[in-house]
Order: structure tokens, then sequence, then C-alpha cells
């Protein structure tokens, strides 16, 4: 079977770009024909990526042409698909051009704001995923969403490689607390109230300290906040970490703290859980799909940074509790491995023949 795999890889590290890899990797593994088509290509000459605007329509008119020329050699269309602007200019193309060429396509739909998206713009898209031979969702969350279009969806977890990581209990010590956050330095992931949250809590706890594991554009005004709250010596800006990397910061670890104001189905939270880590989290968009309060993980408000320092505070306080509800969310992450996720994703392919 001849599968194309059409979605972005890293740099940078984004979760769509991690499983896009992870994917093309482990079916290829499976003994499958498989061909990646980036939607994120390098710039050929590379004086282009330093372009404005012109490097935006160059790199799409590449994309477009390798569509129009490749799309019909393949089985089927593996297609990583997400919200806003990146469906129109990455998705639709796909999906009508495979239509166009009568090749089935499996949209692996991933965006964290599929809910106001579809509300702004279903009769646009409509179309378009009514032409999907299938649609795929890592979530409860987003197969709620789609049913209130009508659509048909089947869960297939996000796929996390548990080999890399090594399993720790944490040991939650006042003297030596420490939390990181492994997410890009974007609007929507606020990692500001993480640091105002941490800020607050280290008044109590002054021995604590945080990573912070990520880059993006709001980098400096992080930094500027994290000075002028005087954390410079608590809280460490690691930038873009390559996996080892990201492992061996969280076998360092203590406590995840995820702040995000939109989210579907995070990595971030899988990869913790998967190394014991106790996980603090916002209960926005599919978390709470993908993790249970006071069971698997602990959840509150977003924007709400004295809530992160309260329960920062009552992990310490109820060290027992806190260790066997990571216990209980290291176990849940069974089902993102790959042996659990790619028959799945086989079965779908060869139901498509």
């Amino acid at each position: 079977m001849r599968i194309a795999i059409v979605g972005p890889i890293p740099p940078p590290n984004g979760g769509m770009a991690m499983q896009t890899k992870q994917l093309i990797r482990l079916m290829d593994e499976a003994g499958f024909d498989v061909t990646h088509i980036a939607t994120n290509g390098a710039y050929r000459p590379a004086v282009i990526g330093h372009i404005p605007v012109v490097r935006a329509l160059f790199r799409l008119c590449v994309y477009l042409f390798t569509l129009l020329r490749s799309l019909k050699s393949f089985d089927v269309i593996h297609l990583m698909a997400n919200s806003g602007w990146s469906f129109y200019l990455f998705a639709m193309p796909v999906i009508y051009i495979a239509s166009w060429y009568k090749v089935p396509v499996v949209m692996n739909y991933r965006g964290g704001l599929a809910d106001e998206f579809f509300a702004k713009d279903w009769r646009w898209i409509k179309g378009a995923i009514t032409r999907v031979k299938k649609v795929i969702v890592p979530s409860d969350f987003l197969k709620q969403i789609f049913e209130k279009y009508d659509v048909v969806t089947t869960i297939v977890p996000n796929i996390v490689d548990l080999t890399i990581f090594d399993v720790h209990q944490p040991a939650l010590n006042d003297d030596s607390l420490h939390v990181v956050v492994t997410r890009n330095l974007e609007l929507i992931y606020d990692n500001k109230t993480a640091i105002e949250g941490f800020a607050l809590f280290s008044k109590q706890y002054p021995n604590a300290t945080m990573s912070i594991a990520g880059t993006g554009e709001q980098r400096s005004e992080l930094e500027h906040q994290v000075a002028s709250l005087e954390l410079n010596e608590r809280i460490h800006f690691l930038g873009r970490l390559e996996r080892n990397e990201m492992a061996k910061l969280y076998s360092s670890a203590d406590i995840l703290l995820n702040t995000s104001l939109v989210d579907n189905t995070p990595n971030s939270i899988i990869e913790a859980l998967a190394c014991g880590l106790v996980v603090v989290s916002s209960d926005v968009g599919g978390i709470p799909c993908l993790v249970s309060d006071n069971k698997h993980a602990f959840l509150i408000p977003p924007s709400a940074p004295q809530r992160v320092a309260d329960k920062l505070i009552e992990v310490l306080l109820n060290k027992k509790t806190a260790q066997e509800i990571a216990l209980n969310g290291h176990n849940m992450v069974t089902r993102f491995t790959p042996e659990v996720v790619i028959p799945q994703l086989i079965t779908i392919y060869q139901g498509l023949r």
C-alpha cells in the first residue's frame, strides 16, 4: 500500500509536527511504502526564506505543484489538518485534488479551536469535509464537536513512544522541587500565568525552581516578566529541546505545569505522565477528556495565577496523594503507544480499499 502523509515536521517541535514525524517513521517500520509531503518544506534556494510574503507564496506554490503532480500515485492519503487559515491553505487543496484523482483521504483533524472555526466557517469548509473518506480525531472533545455537524469520526489517540522516557516517582521535596513548562512561548499557551503562579507559590517555597522549554514570539516579554519578579535565578528558559533532551528534562522534574488557553490533546501532558510526573493543568478544550481531575492529574481554571499557586502548594502538602495520582496517569498512557495506535490506523487504511 502506497501512503502519502501530508503534514508539517520539525522544526518547530509543535504537537502536529511531532505526530507527523513519528507517524512517517512508524508506518515505514510497519512495511508500508510511505511518502511525506511537507506543508512546511524547506526553501530552495534558502535565500527565499528571508523575504517576507514572497517566502509564503513560494512555499504555497511549491506545495500545490507537488500535490498536483504526486497525489494520483497513492492508495491512501493521511492528511494532518488544523483549524483556521491552515485548513484553507494546506488541507483543502489536498482534499479537492485527491477527490479529483479518486484517491481516498483520511483526515486526521487536530485543531484545538475547532469549535470556533466550524461555527464561523462551516459553510465554506463543509464541501471539503464531505469529500473526506474518513475523519479521525485524537480525542472525544473533537468527536463531540464534529457530531454537532453530523460528521462521524473515529478516535485514534496521539502516538507517544514511551521507550525514550524513563518513569520515576516524583520526590516532591520542599527544598528541591522542580517544575517544568514544555509549551511554546505563544499567547495561546499563557506562559505568563505559569510564571505569575510560580512566583506566588515560591513566596512559600523559596527553593523551588522552574524550567521553561520552548521557543516563540513571547520569549522577550516573558524574560522581562521573570526579571521584574526578580526570579532569574529560579526560572530558566531552555529554548527548543530535542527529544532526548526533553526526556532528560522530564527525568529531572517533579511537576509539569500547563496553563494553556486553547488545547486539544497535548503531547506534553502525555509525555509527562509517561515519565511519572505530577501534572497540574488548565481545564480547557480537550484536556478534561484526556485526564480526569484528581484521578490522573490536577485541573484548574485558565488565567488564574493564584489557583496555580494554590494547587502547587496543595500537591506538596499532600505528597502521597499526588504521587498516587501521578501513578494513575502513568498507567493510563499505555493506550498512546505505537503498538496500540498503529494497528488502528492500518485497519482504517485497509477499510478504504
